[in-house]
């Protein structure tokens, strides 16, 4: 490349130097909504249930052990958020990065020219919160990468995307 000549950008307004820091998107917060109404729901009720069946045949001072799911409840909570925002994702020129993970971070590359399915999924409680998740199928086994929680239209944009470049990738194949 010439110097002072402009540097052509990428599908993400990145620059096509490959080594420049790729411009990630986070999760949308209504994930993290809807995985902490289920984490707060069931122990919810699994500490109500102790409370019931401890109380009655064990006595009252061994229904205080059902205090245990919603301590759990509360860690969980902050366990969620953290997961929640280690959660992003990165189209490039040739290939898109999932980054994900707080103790051990998992970063997946896939290759355009590698995928051979994209889908989009949403299930009855997904559905219900606004969620859809972008599920990859490339030609390696290991290396099928998710997107969750995402706004369904988001979903099928990037869907539609990745399913474009892949095509125009892959042609050479």
């Amino acid at each position: 490349m010439e110097t002072g000549s402009p540097q052509s950008t990428g599908p993400t307004g990145t620059t096509g130097d490959e080594s420049a820091e790729p411009e990630w998107i986070g999760l949308p917060p209504g994930l993290l909504r809807m995985r902490r109404l289920l984490l707060v729901v069931w122990l919810g009720l699994l500490a109500l249930a102790l409370v019931l069946l401890l109380g009655l045949l064990a006595g009252p001072g061994w229904a205080a052990l059902a205090l245990l799911p919603l301590a759990v409840a509360a860690w969980g909570w902050v366990l969620l958020g953290r997961n929640w925002r280690s959660w992003r994702y990165a189209e490039r020129a040739d290939d898109l990065l999932i980054s994900r993970g707080v103790l051990w971070r998992e970063e997946t590359v896939v290759p355009y020219g590698r995928m051979q399915l994209v889908e989009v999924t949403s299930g009855p409680v997904e559905r219900h919160f606004g969620l859809a998740s972008v599920q990859l199928h490339t030609a390696a086994a290991a290396t099928d990468a998710t997107i969750p929680g995402l706004d369904p239209a988001e979903a099928e944009r990037l869907r539609d995307r990745l399913t474009e470049l892949g095509e125009a990738r892959s042609a050479g194949l």
